[in-house]
């Protein structure tokens, strides 16, 4: 393991565990419908957010798509804004009007999430233009998972920010699942990274469930985009622990989903949290206290989140069209 400062490999943990627990919080409400709202959970992903705004300022810009609960977190979104917005109520972070799926935190960076698949992509490209304009920079983030490479305007994207050597950093979450379909029966070359070399862009695949392999290789593209030799496509291998919407497993056999049952169990081995938490303790970076500690202050802040939200009002039905339209000054 490289040299790292303990406090930084503390903070790497922190965030994949304040992650893992904020989203399996979100079961139990989802179970009992007091959450209606499709909910996509990032469990199993926390490496790839972790690691790559690690890299990143609080200026840089980050994109999101229909999960992407990890990337708000790591970008430094707000627990409380987050689960209240899960939950539809006035105090979270797109005001009770988005959802799991709409989420922002502009002064953080985190400058949006959609549904649309691979639709934040673009945005992300008119980001890092902008930031070239300016000469601010700034680094501009698209996250998107596999089944955005089906999309004609990833491949547009990819040629422009070549074209122009954006300062853009193209970020591929490869769990093996669009929605329900495998990989194979989607993509003739399952190798996605290779579609950015007929670019000319530098592509690189590494372990998604290895924060810190993640971290070193967003931290070697983002000082490419700095010094005007952007953009960079990363693939990370990961694999989601949930079904693709909801808590619902999807295991074959119980439902619409194909994922064989053994296969789970074996990513299960591969748990970015639980190898990097072993990795620390091996390496006596931290100790069991440690972990205890910051396991112990992680669901204390997920608790009051969720209890922050419950004591918090839905939007009003006055006000459906408010933040719709640009109100002017009087």
């Amino acid at each position: 393991m490289k040299e790292y400062s303990t406090d930084f490999l503390r903070q790497l943990y922190t965030t994949m565990l304040r992650i893992r627990l904020c989203e399996e919080s979100c079961v139990e409400p989802i179970l009992e419908g007091e959450v209606q709202c499709p909910v996509h959970l990032y469990s199993g992903q926390e490496a790839v957010a972790t690691g790559v705004c690690a890299a990143l300022s609080k200026d840089d810009y980050v994109f999101g798509t229909h999960r992407s609960h990890g990337h708000y977190l790591a970008k430094g979104g707000g627990m409380n804004e987050l689960v209240a917005e899960i939950y539809g109520k006035e105090s979270g972070c797109s005001k009770g009007r988005g959802g799991s799926m709409h989420i922002i935190e502009p002064e953080k960076g985190m400058m949006g999430a959609a549904p649309i698949v691979a639709g934040t992509i673009p945005l992300a490209l008119g980001a890092g233009l902008a930031a070239k304009i300016r000469k601010d920079n700034r680094v501009s983030v698209a996250f998107f998972g596999d089944g955005a490479t089906g999309e004609g305007v990833l491949y547009e994207s990819l040629n422009f920010a070549s074209l122009k050597k954006l300062p853009i950093l193209f970020v591929c979450e490869n769990n093996f699942y669009s929605t329900h379909m495998p990989i194979r029966e989607c993509r003739v070359d399952v190798d996605i990274f290779e579609i950015g070399k007929p670019f000319g862009i530098q592509s690189v695949k590494v372990d998604g469930n290895d924060v810190l392999a993640v971290y070193e290789a967003a931290e070697n593209a983002v000082k490419l985009c700095r010094d005007g030799e952007g953009p960079t496509f990363m693939e990370c291998i990961t694999y989601r622990l949930r079904g693709h919407v909801g808590p619902d497993d999807n295991i074959q056999g119980t439902h619409t989903d194909i994922r064989p049952e053994e296969e789970i169990e074996e990513w299960r081995k591969k748990d970015p949290i639980i190898s990097f938490e072993s990795l620390l303790l091996k390496n006596n970076v931290l100790g069991e206290k440690d972990i205890e500690e910051i396991r112990r202050e992680a669901e204390k802040e997920v608790e009051e989140a969720h209890l922050f939200a419950e004591n918090s009002p839905y939007p009003k039905e006055t006000d459906l069209a408010k933040y719709v339209f640009k109100e002017a000054n009087t």
